[in-house]
């Protein structure tokens, strides 16, 4: 299926051996690359990649090695010798358009199957700590009137977000049969250097300068900063309340579209050019294009509540929301001066 899995080895104080070892995949990805950033850093680290193939364009030490395609029959056993904790974000992406059967099984095979798998051979080489990186499409695609919270009853919609759900169900009746704890991180939309579909495609058309018809629209829409969700997973590595638990993220601020586009134009160094169109025009607009689902995710709401995550773990974001998009916006224009000189 030639998806590409990072598997990256850590090696971070404990008070037994003064060493805990944590298997992390992913980290070719938004997510992933920026939790090996972090970890890097870290003094105390020694890390390893495993990669599908090995990049070029990446500077790799004796331990990085080939691993092949994530699936139903991997052999994670030799990874996971004398793992600790387990940090899974490797997935197939949620994507925009019509969802395809291949797709479909993609989703299964990956984010479903794939993970189950993973967590299976973890528990059964004495895996502490599985730490799995789902998404808030779990609970639904909107709210209206009450944000999300950790009480809500999952409502996924797509198949992606179906997938997810059912890695969630399957890692927790894991747990309970074994003893390994599970933590289930679910999410809003991630932000930040590198961030691509949508969010990248907003910046360009106000790079641009290009007349957006998005200046009446007062829904309110939850985001997540890359730092916010990083530092939130690193967290959960040790911390002692995050076994078995369930935690939304977001920056603790919401934006209605029209506030996102006027603040990320100004990190831009641009001036928005927002036409101020009723939603029901847009909407209307979408449906006859056959975008309804690009209507809503523009002009409905979707916010969640982050008291349980603050409250338990001691966590507040780090990041504040302008300083997150400048992020975004620096390393889009560095981008672009890259591409054209």
């Amino acid at each position: 299926m030639g998806f590409d899995l990072v598997i990256n080895y850590v090696e971070v104080s404990n008070a037994k051996s003064g060493r805990v070892k944590l298997l992390l995949t992913g980290p070719s990805g938004l997510v992933g690359r920026a939790l090996r950033q972090s970890l890097i850093s870290r003094t105390s680290l020694a890390l390893c990649c495993a990669y599908r193939i090995l990049p070029v364009a990446e500077p790799l030490s004796l331990l990085d090695v080939a691993v092949g395609n994530i699936e139903n029959i991997t052999d994670w056993s030799a990874l996971l010798t004398d793992v600790d904790v387990v940090l899974h974000t490797a997935a197939i992406a949620h994507v925009q358009g019509a969802i395809t059967k291949q797709l479909q099984y993609e989703f299964d095979a990956v984010n479903t199957v794939a993970t189950l798998t993973l967590a299976r051979q973890a528990a059964d080489a004495g895996v502490k700590r599985f730490i799995f990186l789902s998404t808030i499409k779990v609970l639904g695609d909107s709210t209206s009137g009450s944000a999300f919270n950790s009480d809500t009853k999952p409502a996924p919609i797509d198949e992606y977000a179906c997938s997810k759900w059912r890695a969630e169900q399957g890692l927790l009746a894991l747990a309970a049969e074994t003893g390994m704890e599970v933590v289930i991180i679910r999410p809003v939309l991630v932000y930040g250097p590198g961030v691509k579909a949508n969010f990248l495609n907003m910046m360009r058309w106000l790079h641009k300068g290009v007349p957006l018809p998005f200046g009446a629209i007062y829904n309110q829409r939850s985001l997540v900063a890359l730092d916010n969700l990083v530092d939130l997973l690193v967290t959960c590595i040790d911390h002692p309340a995050a076994a078995n638990q369930t935690f939304l993220v977001s920056d603790g601020e919401d934006l209605s579209t029209t506030e996102l586009l006027s603040r990320m134009a100004k990190a831009l160094g641009k001036s928005p050019r927002l036409l101020p169109l009723p939603c029901w025009i847009l909407e209307w607009g979408a449906k006859l294009l056959g975008k309804q689902a690009l209507a809503q995710r523009l002009c409905g709401s979707l916010q969640v509540d982050i008291t349980k995550t603050c409250k338990l773990l001691g966590w507040r974001p780090s990041v504040g929301v302008d300083t997150a998009l400048m992020q975004a916006a620096m390393h889009f224009l560095s981008q672009q001066h890259d591409e054209y000189g």
